[in-house]
């Protein structure tokens, strides 16, 4: 399982995780943003699961697989997509590319000089009795 939130300037802190009850003495996350080394990334074990957060640059997409045991390669389930791999199986796919900077519309409303907001008058209606 993956969870993302936005991180420091142009990065997202995406959150990788593998349920508890996936019993392992290691697990690595392996991907292209670590150059697919199979020791670079340990998750650690917590009491909600197997768990590592990475910064990650924003606006990409990027491909990782768990080894378990040093042996045993897993997908994540639950990942934003899957792309094939070299190997005749997929690679999980986590997609950053919702943070990606946009220009803010509210900074160039703010720097344009204010006018007043003009609405016309609505005539006034007269009831007239006739009879």
């Amino acid at each position: 399982m993956i969870t993302k939130r936005p991180g420091s300037a142009g990065k997202v802190r995406v959150t990788f995780s593998l349920p508890a009850a996936l019993w392992a003495d290691t697990i690595y996350l392996v991907g292209d943003f670590n150059g697919w080394n199979p020791r670079a990334t340990p998750l650690r074990a917590t009491e909600h699961g197997w768990m590592t957060t990475l910064e990650l640059e924003a606006g990409r997409t990027y491909q990782y697989r768990y080894l378990v045991n040093h042996n045993e390669w897993h997908n994540d389930w639950n990942a934003d997509g899957y792309a094939p791999n070299p190997y005749g199986g997929d690679n999980s796919v986590v997609d950053t590319t919702i943070f990606a900077s946009t220009p803010d519309t509210r900074d160039t409303a703010a720097s344009e000089p204010q006018r007043p907001i003009v609405t016309p008058l609505q005539p006034r209606l007269r009831l007239v009795s006739t009879g």
